[in-house]
């Protein structure tokens, strides 16, 4: 059925009056009315009761009014809808972020500005570590990711886009001799323990902690594995090993956990957004520009 038909067949059922119903669709009145048979003929039903002084809808005709108006108000606002999805307004955005990104501010200021620009968009925000999250991007099941990472975790598919640096520290134990120093160089702790993430997780920290840990001219003796940070600052805090995690999470107070600096400008991990390669949809490229001006802006 054609749309533009219901359109003037709906003007003639509110105007009940051709001549006034050609002036709102701007339009002479024998087309209309010739639309308005076709339709007729088309339909096989009477629409309108036509008489020289009035024009009156059908039993059949009063049906169709209702049914065109929800069929009229269902295409303008597919037609909309598929215009704010073309301008990246609408739709849906897969977001990935690594579990210590909720402890910075960074993630919160984009997602806030991001919702408050394009409200309209479903966010879906899935906690994924850094490989799972280049694994997803490849295959497409992510749209971005917030990622940290090492020079040597980048993945084939996959485009980094730096966002900052992020220091690292040393999680220990309140007793320590370490432990209240300004920083620690890591030569100190050739006979600690170490408690790392387990090797399935996809976290680059247990290569950091092995490269520190070589440039100090030592081999780091692994204690003690967990899958969870706050796990493994409990555990350094009870004093079962020294774990190494970003800077935020020092904000996560255990009692007798303690986070030190250290003395090696390797002991950083690079923040970055992850992108496939290749053309961005608008969708994305709304979120790169509001993460472009919220972390210049911060």
């Amino acid at each position: 059925m054609d749309l533009r038909r219901l359109r003037y067949f709906v003007a003639v059922s509110e105007e009940l009056n051709f001549t006034r119903a050609a002036a709102r669709l701007h339009m002479a009145q024998p087309p209309l009315s010739m639309q308005i048979r076709a339709l007729e003929d088309e339909l096989g039903a009477a629409l309108f009761i036509r008489s020289k002084r009035k024009v009156s809808l059908t039993d059949a005709g009063h049906r169709l009014l209702e049914r065109a108006r929800r069929l009229l108000d269902d295409a303008d606002s597919a037609v909309d809808e598929v215009r704010r999805v073309a301008r990246g307004e609408a739709g849906c955005l897969r977001v990935g972020f690594t579990a210590s990104m909720p402890y910075s501010a960074v993630l919160g200021d984009v997602l806030r500005s991001y919702r408050a620009r394009f409200p309209a968009v479903d966010l879906q925000l899935r906690e994924m570590f850094t490989r799972e999250q280049f694994v997803a991007i490849s295959q497409g099941g992510l749209d971005v990711g917030f990622v940290r990472h090492t020079a040597s975790m980048a993945s084939d598919g996959v485009v980094l886009r730096q966002i900052g640096r992020d220091p690292l520290r040393l999680v220990m134990h309140a007793g320590h001799p370490a432990a209240n120093g300004d920083a620690v160089n890591m030569a100190d702790l050739r006979d600690e323990g170490f408690i790392v993430f387990p090797p399935d997780v996809g976290t680059g920290l247990p290569g950091v902690l092995q490269q520190l840990c070589r440039n100090a001219g030592f081999a780091p003796r692994i204690v003690q594995t967990a899958r969870e940070a706050t796990t493994q600052i409990g555990l350094a805090a009870a004093g079962l090993g020294i774990a190494l995690l970003p800077a935020q999470l020092e904000c996560v107070h255990i009692p007798r956990a303690r986070y030190v600096p250290i003395r090696d400008p390797a002991a950083v991990f690079s923040l970055s957004v992850a992108v496939a390669e290749g053309p961005v949809s608008p969708l994305l490229a709304g979120f790169l520009d509001v993460l472009a001006e919220t972390t210049k802006a911060g």
